[in-house]
């Protein structure tokens, strides 16, 4: 959680004690905005962030609690850039160099700081847990190092988030409390064979949440046929927005269910791309998708599942204007 989504939870009234704060390039503002606010949990990622955050506590007179992330080496099944717990990229402390005891060590020797626990996040939109099961494996491991190098036993473990949603059918996630079993069971089971207590256990599902939530509306302003090789026609939809409100699918290549919104279409399926208005041709909102041939400008399309990681990534690209989420969705209705 950033500067500003952290002024956001604060601002919906949301207990600054149940509030972690995540960031590979945590800014000295942002980390005194956090101290002051009496986050819950500062998740430590470079050992140049421990060195500010015990400057900032101390001269703030407080005793900060922290969570050190820890890059468990686990290869999460999902695209490369939402791919978080391999070795080579910029989150957390390497388990496997050993640099994640160091970083521990870093924090033990800062008496501003108070080392709660640990923290692995392996990627996002993960439907395999099998990745979670090894993460918690090397996690607990390190807990036991720990225990055996500083007669310390942590009381908390954040398994991070990432549990992914289904944006098309064929998406088949699990439901987030099976989730929650399963980990508190491998969890146990690792402590128990390991022989240390078991740690209150933390996830973080954010978009399992509130992904499904929402849908965008567009509004169809051109169709374009193009045939393609073997004769097969295609429709390029053009909608009042694209990669500049949901750049997931220019990105990581994301693909979305839409829908005709405005009316009920008795006409035939086709084979439809829906684009935005960038000067970009990867400016795509839906790659593939079947709409009513009889769509026209001035039609509403609905894309569904956008409640996360959409309108809080939107930009001014291309100088069109990021409008308020209240205006996008009244200036759309029919």
């Amino acid at each position: 959680m950033y500067f500003r989504e952290l002024a956001i939870a604060l601002r919906a009234g949301v207990d600054p004690g149940r509030i972690a704060l995540h960031g590979n390039n945590k800014s000295m503002d942002e980390l005194e905005y956090a101290v002051e606010a009496r986050v819950g949990r500062v998740i430590l990622d470079s050992h140049a962030e421990i060195g500010r955050l015990a400057e900032i506590a101390g001269r703030a007179g407080l005793r900060q609690r922290v969570l050190v992330r820890v890059t468990v080496g686990v290869e999460a099944h999902t695209h490369e850039f939402i791919a978080t717990a391999h070795e080579d990229q910029k989150f957390g402390f390497s388990l496997g160099s050993g640099e994640a005891m160091a970083a521990v060590e870093n924090v033990l020797g800062r008496p501003e700081l108070e080392l709660v626990g640990l923290h692995s996040h392996i990627g996002s939109q993960i439907f395999d847990t099998s990745g979670f099961e090894v993460a918690a494996h090397r996690v607990v491991g390190l807990l036991t190092e720990i225990r055996k190098e500083h007669d310390l036993e942590l009381p908390e473990i954040d398994l991070g988030g990432g549990l992914g949603i289904a944006y098309v059918d064929g998406d088949d996630p699990q439901r987030p409390a099976d989730i929650a079993v399963r980990l508190q069971t491998i969890i146990a089971s690792e402590c128990a064979q390991a022989g240390i207590a078991l740690p209150r256990l933390a996830v973080e599902p954010g978009r399992a949440i509130i992904g499904p939530a929402m849908v965008t509306l567009y509004r169809v302003g051109t169709v374009k046929p193009i045939t393609l090789d073997g004769g097969v026609q295609r429709n390029y939809v053009s909608v009042d927005g694209g990669m500049s409100d949901n750049i997931r699918t220019a990105l990581y290549d994301a693909d979305y269910t839409v829908a005709l919104a405005n009316r009920a279409s008795d006409a035939e399926a086709q084979l439809s791309r829906v684009v935005g208005k960038h000067c970009e041709s990867g400016d795509i909102v839906v790659k593939d998708c079947w709409l009513p041939a009889d769509i026209t400008p001035g039609d509403v399309l609905a894309v569904a599942a956008t409640g996360a990681y959409c309108y809080a990534m939107a930009s001014n690209y291309n100088r069109i204007p990021r409008r308020p989420w209240w205006q996008s969705v009244t200036e759309q209705l029919p």
